[in-house]
């Protein structure tokens, strides 16, 4: 008895016209976001705890679904670090790190890219089929998309110095080829990148999500960079969300050590992107539900955007 009250109290809900005037209200205020990005390409990072929870990536799906519906040109960039990382467990392959990036061997890249471009891509591609997209999945080797070279040096945190560390097969982009991106645009499809590139000479090389992305937003004059993480974005020093800095206020932060450890490197590609002429870049929490629509959709947005001045 108590079961049926309630599902026609919510059917009620559903149809009180109060309810429905709210949902055009929403509608109605953004729509002037949504001319502001018309036509214009946008890169998401996708990543983190929320790649993980189904509920958030169904929602994660359908959102760049609507952005594609929206008239605006998403472009999906992932990580899978976790899942390469129980793939490795699971075949007794031992996988270390340096500064914060997986060594990566001969046999270990052949594992990055079957988990990479393989399961993840194909997963993230379903789901935006699913929800009614056109997706297609790539990593930086289709199309010569993505040309690697090898990363040699690395900062070391105990001498603060950069020194010469041999990563394997870990690389950097050194030459981003967009036509492939851009014909699949033009031809209504939500393209779903692996964070794979190829070097000059053929070999594989396994490179940050972040600054994969943050290459493919500068190549295709991206008007936004999104990169979703699993903090609510930059902090000061009492713990407080930054909701804005400009390069040289995102510099200083670094340089006096309020920012430190794995947002480092994101504020890094963050800068990277802006001076090579992204418009802006946020960082934000990709466990808030609808992160993506809340950032583009609202006047506040849920996240720390870095723009330059």
């Amino acid at each position: 008895m108590g079961r049926a009250y309630q599902t026609a109290a919510m059917i009620d809900q559903e149809n009180d016209p109060e309810t429905g005037i709210d949902r055009a209200k929403i509608l109605s205020e953004a729509l002037p976001y949504m001319q502001r990005y018309d036509k214009r390409t946008v890169v998401v990072k996708y990543g983190g705890h929320a790649m993980g929870d189904a509920e958030l990536s169904a929602q994660f799906a359908r959102d760049i679904v609507l952005l594609k519906q929206s008239g605006i040109n998403p472009i999906v960039v992932h990580g899978g670090g976790p899942q390469i990382g129980a793939m490795l467990k699971k075949l007794n392959i031992e996988s270390t790190f340096s500064d914060g990036l997986r060594v990566t061997d001969k046999n270990t890249v052949e594992i990055v890219e079957m988990v990479l471009a393989g399961s993840i891509n194909k997963q993230i591609v379903g789901a935006l089929n699913q929800a009614g997209g056109r997706a297609v999945g790539l990593s930086g080797k289709d199309g010569n998309l993505l040309i690697a070279r090898k990363v040699a040096q690395k900062h070391d945190p105990d001498s603060n110095v950069e020194k010469a560390v041999d990563l394997g097969f870990v690389g950097e982009p050194q030459k981003v080829n967009p036509e492939i991106l851009e014909t699949m645009i033009a031809s209504d499809i939500i393209p779903v990148i692996a964070p794979l590139g190829v070097s000059e000479t053929g070999d594989t090389y396994n490179i940050n999500a972040d600054t994969v992305a943050g290459a493919i937003a500068a190549a295709t004059n991206a008007k936004r960079l999104l990169l979703l993480t699993d903090v609510s974005g930059v902090l000061d020093k009492e713990g407080t969300l930054v909701t804005g800095l400009t390069v040289a206020e995102a510099n200083a932060l670094m340089a006096d050590g309020t920012i430190s450890g794995g947002m480092i490197p994101k504020l890094e590609t963050c800068i990277d992107a802006v001076v090579d002429g992204v418009e802006a870049v946020v960082i934000l929490d990709g466990r808030v539900p609808h992160a993506v629509l809340l950032e583009l959709f609202t006047e506040h947005g849920v996240g720390t955007l870095i723009k330059d001045g």
